[in-house]
C-alpha cells in the first residue's frame, strides 16, 4: 500500500472537488500530461490522485492517504482499486480508487 500526505486541507469538502491531492494551493488542476485515479468516497471524495509514476502492483495495492478528514485527525483514509474495473492507460483519468475505511 502506498501512503502519502494531504498538507493544508481545511475541511471544506466541496473546496477538494476536481483537485489533485497533494497539489499546491495556489495550482490544484490536473495537468494534461499526468495520469490520474478519481478517490470515490470517503472523506476525499471528488480528489484526483496522481498514479503516473505507479507501477500495476503499486496501483493494486491501493492507498493510504493523510488527512484531517478522517475519523482521526491526522489519520489516513484507505482507497483501493475496485477488482474488475476498467482501466485506461496513458495520460487523464485512468481508473477509480473507491474508500475502504480509516485508520489512526
Amino acid at each position: 500500500m502506498v501512503a502519502a500526505t494531504l498538507f493544508g486541507m481545511n475541511g471544506d469538502e466541496q473546496l477538494l472537488r476536481g483537485r489533485v491531492y497533494g497539489c499546491d494551493h495556489d495550482d490544484p488542476g490536473p495537468l494534461p500530461a499526468r495520469t490520474y485515479a478519481t478517490l470515490v468516497g470517503g472523506p476525499l471524495d471528488g480528489l484526483l490522485l496522481d498514479i503516473t509514476d505507479w507501477t500495476a502492483e503499486e496501483v493494486d495495492g491501493g492507498v493510504a492517504l493523510a488527512t484531517e478528514l478522517s475519523r482521526w485527525p491526522g489519520g489516513r483514509a484507505l482507497y483501493d482499486p475496485s477488482a474488475g474495473e476498467p482501466r485506461t492507460p496513458g495520460p487523464g483519468i485512468a481508473c477509480r480508487f473507491h474508500y475502504s475505511g480509516d485508520t489512526p
